[in-house]
């Protein structure tokens, strides 16, 4: 490939760059209040709003501001603590953000970060970069934020509820964490996901989530020696809640879940990802072990009843 060549490919990719951000900065709004600066995208034509949870936490209103220097207050609708999401509403018309399908993404892919990057004034910061990884946890947390795009995009402390677009101005993700001890480490929470959870939130105004009636240990090999368990994974029931889901189905303290559904499950993070595909009403196969043997349970999932959920807030 000659120097020709190449000079003009990078003039079409650099081309293609400013063509997304001017494509998408309309669709990307600041989030501001209580000292607290992050960024959301405009979700609809009817003036929802999305962002990261934590950057609207304890919030009732927030003030919500526009690449065009428009300003809104901004109601907060609803949100789920456990996915990081948000869902605001104001009384105006922004333009709404392409979407994109996080299933077709792939590990070297070009994405943009879009956001209000430190509270800095003006138009919302770009930064480019690759999807480093697809499915990571999130390090540090337990059971929460699963199944995130990681990135080497530059994420920093205001691009929280921003979009992680791709190179046709579609958001495929919402930023919501970095590493600040890491280089180039950053995540975002998938449109998949996204989209499922604010349908949820407009329709019911929070997030119903299926419900075991279970709490467990984490199987492993220095477990299963420890206790003699035939299994090296898995998660083995510590309590199953009186009349839940599963001691209906016959499940008792001392079983060890292996599978549900055509998952395998080898630590409680995996049930709960397989559960989070599930809808409540729907039956699912759980497999599991006791004494050796393996059985299969069939269970109607539910939702946790109204008690339980006040009480674990």
């Amino acid at each position: 490939m000659d120097g020709t060549n190449s000079v003009g490919i990078l003039e079409t990719f650099s081309s293609a760059i400013e063509q997304v951000a001017e494509s998408v900065s309309p669709s990307v709004v600041s989030v501001s209040s209580d000292g607290r600066n992050g960024t959301g995208i405009v979700w609809d034509d009817e003036g929802h709003i999305v962002t990261a949870y934590h950057v609207v936490n304890g919030l009732e209103e927030v003030e919500v501001g526009s690449d065009s220097g428009e300003t809104f207050t901004a109601k907060v609708v609803g949100h789920d603590k456990s996915s990081d999401l948000a869902l605001l509403k104001i009384e105006g018309k922004l333009k709404p953000i392409a979407k994109g399908d996080s299933e077709s993404l792939r590990v070297g892919q070009f994405v943009l970060a879009i956001g209000n990057a430190l509270g800095l004034p003006g138009a919302p910061t770009v930064s480019l970069g690759v999807i480093s990884a697809l499915g990571r946890p999130l390090p540090g947390t337990d059971f929460v934020l699963e199944g995130l795009v990681q990135t080497d995009a530059a994420i920093n402390p205001g691009n929280s509820g921003g979009p992680l677009a791709d190179l046709e101005g579609r958001v495929i993700g919402i930023n919501t964490a970095m590493i600040p001890f890491a280089q180039g480490v950053g995540f975002a929470i998938p449109s998949g996901t996204i989209k499922t959870i604010i349908d949820q939130i407009s329709k019911n105004g929070r997030v119903v989530r299926p419900w075991l009636g279970i709490s467990g240990l984490d199987v492993n090999p220095s477990i299963a020696r420890r206790y003699g368990l035939s299994v090296e994974s898995g998660v083995l029931l510590a309590e199953v809640m009186r009349d839940s889901p599963a001691h209906v189905a016959g499940l008792r303290e001392g079983d060890i879940v292996v599978g549900i559904g055509e998952n395998k499950v080898e630590q409680m993070k995996g049930l709960v990802t397989a559960l989070s595909k599930s809808v409540i009403g729907e039956r699912v196969t759980m497999s599991f072990v006791r004494t050796g043997t393996t059985y299969e349970a069939d269970l109607r999932l539910a939702e946790a009843p109204v008690p339980l959920l006040t009480r674990r807030r």
